[in-house]
């Protein structure tokens, strides 16, 4: 739970001055239906998620199941794009957020005021350095910085309610300034709604609680594909989660509503971003108060660290697997580099402002959870639970409404969020494309008919294939096929003539496993298997067939009728098309030696 609530909990340093910012005097009603919409929306939600996803992989891994094919790996890279704006401004934005209580901390020097850009780059840098020297999720150091700082913020929070006690003419002047400018409930109501999208940085920690599920072990006899323990864990810590983090966004936005004056919450005032430490300052004193904020400058720094690994997690389940990115993306500290770069550019366009930058957060965070809300609608449907379904589609409704108020009231999320999908788009088809010619099997397994098959031909010194498409198995195709390698290239009699058929299966995979299945239909010899792309599985097979038995195959085609690029683009989206170069190109780059390399012959 503490390993999640880095990024969770850690949001208590900024947003009860982002709540006030957005909804003054109502700012602790508009947190009871922010913690109504936790409690009520997001976490059923995740609560499904956890039990469908139970080895850390969350709702965007949910989609990619329940959608195959390219809209799947499509919305998959969409929401990586969000996902990125996520992370990503987790750690500016709790950049500078700490550089921002460092500043207002009344023991540092004076030439620390107006550095807060340089201040921030600073400890962005660290980060890096953090993770070139190599970052493990530590559990008891997460432990330490979110009990400690809990246990602060509980301290200032109980101190503020005495103080209230003491002092009630402070309640009264809220309730009057509320009365004042909201009068009528129904219009406090719609007030609160309408601000809600604003508040929307107190749901960030349900996908990372999601993410550390790995993290809870099994029973002992428990398997991993039935991990009911670990679900069970999982959802005892998100229901934890939720209960702590609402319990103490209510309490800390009544106290900072009623005794903070608002000017204070402003741009260029002592509390924005920073509420309640400005609270334990003047109510606890310059002592407890730097305490109280190098707490929350390592809760918020470690959350950084936190989010950028989840994003370095990430982005090696996916991008390597679609063949969207270089297999260099499986390291570290390559990706280290790029994300520190695009994390001083994000600090530099936002001027390390906390407020300016809550809305590129709350759009990823928005958009994450309508995703995961999408996911198991769809997930109770093809359950054929109807209640659940219908409960589901309210929540993404719900979800939805938030994520789209948001865009619109402060498009600049919605622009930052567009250039990672941009980029996350760009490099990833490129990159689809520069490797769409590799050897993309990751393994090549005969059954014992195909073994049969194959080692009857080899022990005469020649295996003969002759590529076949499956779309059309007559006895006289077979027959019509075979005449025609044998008149255009002049087919060995040595040894018989083994047909080789491939399928398209999912022709968005990248890699995958390859069965081969031996046959004989019309009293042929076939083998048959399945792979999405049927140059680069023939190519495998080949290869395989010469490691295997030792023999050079000679694999023979017809050459393709249509227009050349439009063949290829179907060899690009489709793993058909141009069959015949492209096996030869792709058997070229995976054996560069012209000796060992399987003959190719097209007619």
């Amino acid at each position: 739970m503490c390993l999640s609530g880095l990024d969770y909990f850690s949001t208590l340093g900024y947003q009860p001055a982002i709540a006030a910012l957005a909804a003054g005097a109502l700012a602790p009603f508009a947190t009871l239906i922010l913690v109504a919409v936790t409690l009520g929306a997001a976490l059923p939600v995740y609560r499904r998620v956890a039990g469908e996803s139970p080895h850390g992989q969350g709702s965007i891994a949910m989609l990619e199941r329940l959608l195959p094919h390219w809209k799947g790996k499509m919305l998959v890279l969409i929401l990586l794009g969000f996902a990125a704006t996520d992370f990503m401004i987790t750690a500016t934005l709790s950049a500078a957020d700490a550089s921002a209580h460092l500043i207002e901390n009344p023991f540092t020097p004076e030439w620390f005021t107006g550095k807060q850009i340089p201040l921030t780059v600073i400890l962005l840098l660290l980060l890096g350095a953090l993770f070139m020297r190599g970052f493990n999720e530590v559990t008891w150091i997460a432990v330490t910085l979110v009990g400690t700082f809990l246990a602060l913020n509980l301290v200032v929070i109980a101190v503020s309610f005495a103080n209230i006690a003491e002092h009630p003419a402070s309640l009264g002047n809220w309730m009057d300034s509320l009365l004042a400018a909201h009068g009528n409930p129904v219009m406090m109501l719609l007030v609160c709604l309408i601000v809600f999208p604003k508040l929307a940085l107190g749901l960030s920690g349900f996908e990372t609680g999601v993410a550390v599920m790995p993290q809870i072990s099994l029973k002992p006899g428990e398997s991993a594909a039935d991990p009911v323990s670990r679900i069970r864990g999982a959802r005892k810590l998100l229901t934890t989660a939720a209960l702590i983090m609402s319990s103490f966004l209510v309490l800390s936005s009544v106290v900072t509503t009623v005794l903070m004056p608002a000017p204070e919450f402003q741009e260029g005032g002592t509390a924005n971003g920073r509420a309640l430490s400005w609270l334990a300052h003047r109510l606890m004193g310059d002592g407890f108060g730097t305490v109280y904020d190098i707490s929350t400058i390592l809760i918020l720094w470690f959350a950084g660290a936190s989010a950028i690994a989840g994003l370095l997690n990430l982005i090696p389940r996916y991008l390597p697997r679609f063949g969207m990115a270089p297999e260099w993306a499986r390291a570290v500290r390559p990706l280290v580099l790029v994300v520190i770069l695009v994390a001083l550019a994000i600090t530099w366009h936002f001027d390390a402002d906390v407020n300016a930058q809550g809305a590129a957060y709350a759009t990823g965070v928005l958009v994450l959870m309508s995703s995961a809300a999408i996911a198991v609608t769809i997930s109770a449907r093809r359950h054929h639970e109807r209640g659940r379904s219908i409960l589901y589609m309210f929540v993404t409704l719900v979800f939805l409404y938030t994520t789209v108020v948001n865009c619109f009231e402060r498009p600049e999320g919605l622009k930052i969020a567009a250039f990672f999908i941009g980029a996350v788009l760009l490099v990833s088809l490129s990159s689809r494309f520069h490797r769409s010619t590799e050897l993309r099997a990751t393994s090549v397994r005969f059954d014992a008919a195909a073994e049969h098959l194959i080692s009857g031909s080899a022990r005469r010194g020649i295996v003969q294939l002759i590529a076949h498409e499956p779309a059309n198995t007559t006895k006289a195709r077979y027959r019509r096929k075979l005449h025609h390698a044998v008149l255009a290239s002049h087919i060995s009699d040595k040894a018989p003539v083994i047909f080789l058929e491939v399928k398209v299966s999912d022709y968005s995979d990248f890699a995958e496993d390859i069965e081969v299945r031996g046959i004989t239909r019309h009293g042929f010899w076939i083998l048959e298997s399945t792979a999405s792309s049927v140059p680069t599985a023939i190519a495998a097979i080949c290869l395989a067939i010469r490691d295997n038995y030792d023999v050079m195959p000679h694999i023979y085609f017809r050459w393709t009728e249509g227009n050349p690029l439009s063949n290829l683009v179907r060899f690009l989206l489709l793993g058909q098309g141009e069959i015949a170069p492209l096996t030869r190109e792709v058997l070229r780059e995976a054996e560069p030696d012209l000796q060992r390399r399987p003959w190719v012959h097209v007619g």
